[in-house]
C-alpha cells in the first residue's frame, strides 16, 4: 500500500471479510499463497510480531482490557504491542487519546464507557503501536450516523498523517466518505476491486451484495 492510501472492503455477511482481514494480522494462517508486507514475506510472522512492523488492527466487537482505565488500556498497546520505551509509550498513549477525543476519560474504568467511546477506544490502541497499516474490522457497527460520523474525521486524519488503512463496513455510505479503493467479496473471493462508484455499479456486487447475497 502506498502511504495514507485508504481500501475499503464490503461483501455479505459470510463473504469471508473479517477471516480475510485476520489473516492479514496474522490471526489465522492462510491456506495457501503468501503475505507480504513492508517490503517483506510475512506469512510466517505472527500477529505481534506484524504489528512490531506497523501491521495493526481493530475488532469488531471492542475487546478492551477490564479493570484498566482507559489510559491503561492504551499504554498496553504502546508500550507492549507496538514495543516501546516508558516515556515514548506514555507520549504516544497521549497523542492517540486526544486524536480520537478521548482525553477526556482517561481515567475512566474502559468497561464504564459507552459504545462510541469503546470503538474510540479500540482505534486509539491500534493508533498507539505507531502503525504504518490499520486494519479496520467494521469500526462503524451498532454506532448512529453522526457517531459514525466522528469517526470518520478521526480515520481521515490517520490517511492524513500516512497511514494507510483496509477497512471493512457495512455502512457504505460512511465508508465511502475515506476509501479509494473499494474491493467487494462473495463467497471468498474478490468479485470486484476498483474505484469505488465502478465498484458499487458493478452487476455482481449489486447481485451478491446490495441485492441480498449469501447471509
Amino acid at each position: 500500500m502506498d502511504m495514507g492510501e485508504a481500501v475499503g472492503i464490503v461483501g455479505p455477511n459470510g463473504a469471508g471479510k473479517t477471516t480475510f482481514l485476520a489473516t492479514l494480522a496474522g490471526s489465522y494462517p492462510p491456506s495457501a499463497g503468501t503475505i507480504s508486507f513492508a517490503g517483506r514475506d510475512v506469512t510466517r510472522f505472527s500477529a505481534a510480531d506484524r504489528c512490531r512492523m506497523g501491521l495493526a488492527r481493530t475488532h469488531q466487537v471492542p475487546k478492551p482490557f477490564s479493570g484498566m482505565t482507559t489510559f491503561e488500556n492504551v499504554y498496553v498497546a504502546a508500550a507492549h504491542a507496538g514495543g516501546k520505551g516508558r516515556d515514548e509509550a506514555y507520549a504516544g498513549v497521549i497523542d492517540s487519546l486526544e486524536l480520537c477525543g478521548m482525553l477526556h476519560v482517561a481515567n475512566r474504568r474502559a468497561e464504564t464507557l459507552g459504545l462510541l467511546d469503546r470503538k474510540r477506544l479500540e482505534l486509539a490502541r491500534a493508533v498507539a503501536t505507531g502503525p504504518k497499516v490499520i486494519l479496520l474490522d467494521e469500526i462503524g457497527g451498532g454506532l448512529t450516523d453522526t457517531e459514525a460520523q466522528e469517526l470518520v474525521s478521526t480515520i481521515q486524519e490517520l490517511r492524513r498523517r500516512g497511514i494507510g488503512i483496509i477497512w471493512i463496513e457495512h455502512i457504505v455510505h460512511v465508508l465511502l466518505q475515506v476509501v479509494h479503493r473499494l474491493i467487494c467479496m462473495d463467497a471468498g473471493k474478490i468479485i470486484a476491486d476498483g474505484d469505488p462508484k465502478e465498484v458499487m455499479a458493478h452487476p455482481e456486487v449489486v447481485k451478491a451484495y446490495l441485492g441480498g447475497g449469501p447471509k
